[in-house]
């Protein structure tokens, strides 16, 4: 069995979970390793204790690089009961230093994938701090033997001319995991509002775009009550100055907390009619360029997602015909999307999402299986990487996997 050693940023992150849960379903055995930021019961994996190095805060980069540090010296005690691994998954650049560090110690010859699942905005910084942060991970990736990403638009507008870094890909896209459903599942079904209930907008995950929250409140106020916004997940607190306060001023918006993925999904999609699919916490860069978890879990639960025109959400959802686009991230362009919306209107859109193949949104345990043995070939210098053909054909490769 492969044992996979693996160095998260943020324990409490509920995307940590969903891919412990992957690995394993693929085979692996996971020692799972990492920094903590908040308490988050349902991020909790059972069977798996974390190695807890230390606490880090978000938005705060000097206070992590110091974890960072004060954890490279300490690790050969925090790893000195951890059997040898036969790979390690560095998740982002702060721990890829420290899979360097394991590898040390392990003895230099443990290959390592660094998973990138966003594209932080100091990578893309023309000035000293950016070419530095750069530097270190051109210095810290260039050993790593596999890349890990989410989506084709971080490969075509980071990796391959930015970050210096010539790495086998692999593509992981954000999928909802869905070990023994059978390919023909029903998909959940429409849900019309009945007569004066308002259609609700969802959105889930990670809350950290003060920007979606205004221009949804304008909104939802905008409509007076024709439409409700709920909110669900795990706002940041470095975005938000008194999240709980503002929710609790607006009339038309409720927050239900966080939610457990892929348990809670089911229930918690189908109660709204549309996704909200949109981020602008980085806009014009890794905004414009993720996929997020959202536009898969709504997707597989038959919300109509809505995506910002531009953006590579848009162009998944343009190429599967499928969703809906905001043209401009203003109050007016919103009200022409949504403000007219109808029985009719709705049953059509929701339409093209139930007639989507269900492995557009789903990883299952076949998935699951080829990229445990995708890091399995890692251990075997005979059966080398070819690195990826195509890589700049958004999409093409339907099953997730390169």
């Amino acid at each position: 069995m492969l044992h996979v050693l693996y160095f998260v940023h943020d324990l409490s992150d509920p995307s940590v979970r969903r891919r412990v849960l992957t690995l394993q379903a693929g085979g692996a055995r996971v020692t799972l390793a990492g920094f903590r930021r908040d308490e988050n019961a349902l991020a909790a994996i059972s069977g798996v204790a974390p190695i807890e190095l230390g606490r880090t805060r978000d938005a705060q980069f000097l206070q992590r690089v110091g974890a960072i540090a004060k954890s490279a010296l300490a690790l050969r005690g925090r790893l000195q009961h951890v059997e040898k691994p036969d790979v390690i998954i560095a998740r982002n650049l702060e721990m890829l230093a420290l899979a360097s560090r394991a590898v040390s110690i392990f003895g230099g010859n443990v290959p390592v994938a660094y998973e990138c699942l966003d594209i932080h905005r100091l990578l893309l910084s023309g000035g000293v701090a950016g070419k530095a942060v750069r530097g270190v991970e051109h210095y810290l990736g260039a050993n790593a033997k596999l890349l890990l990403t989410s989506s084709p638009a971080f490969v075509e507008n980071y990796f391959q001319d930015l970050s210096g870094l010539d790495l086998p890909t692999m593509l992981l896209e954000n999928k909802v995991i869905a070990l023994d459903e059978p390919a023909d599942a029903a998909i959940c079904a429409a849900r019309v509002p009945r007569t004066g209930e308002p259609w609700k907008i969802g959105w889930f995950g990670a809350l950290r775009c003060r920007k979606s929250l205004n221009l949804l409140a304008d909104f939802s106020r905008k409509m007076d009550g024709r439409f409700e916004i709920v909110l669900r997940g795990r706002p940041t607190a470095a975005v938000f100055d008194d999240f709980d306060g503002f929710v609790q001023n607006e009339p038309f918006i409720q927050f239900h907390g966080a939610y457990k993925n892929p348990e809670h999904l089911p229930l918690i999609y189908g109660e709204v009619q549309f996704s909200w699919a949109i981020d602008f916490f980085e806009e014009g860069q890794n905004s414009n360029w993720l996929l997020p978890n959202r536009l898969y879990e709504g997707g597989l639960h038959g919300a109509v997602p809505i995506a910002m025109a531009g953006t590579e959400t848009s162009r998944f959802l343009a190429n599967r015909k499928t969703g809906m686009t905001l043209d401009k991230a203003d109050l007016d362009s919103l009200v022409a999307l949504l403000g007219d919306m109808s029985e009719e209107s709705y049953l059509d859109a929701y339409a093209t999402v139930a007639a989507q193949d269900r492995r557009n949104w789903i990883i299952d345990r076949g998935e699951c299986q080829a990229l445990v043995e995708r890091l399995a070939s890692l251990t075997r210098p005979s059966r080398a990487l070819a690195h990826p053909q195509n890589l700049t054909q958004p999409h093409r490769n339907e099953g997730g996997l390169l």
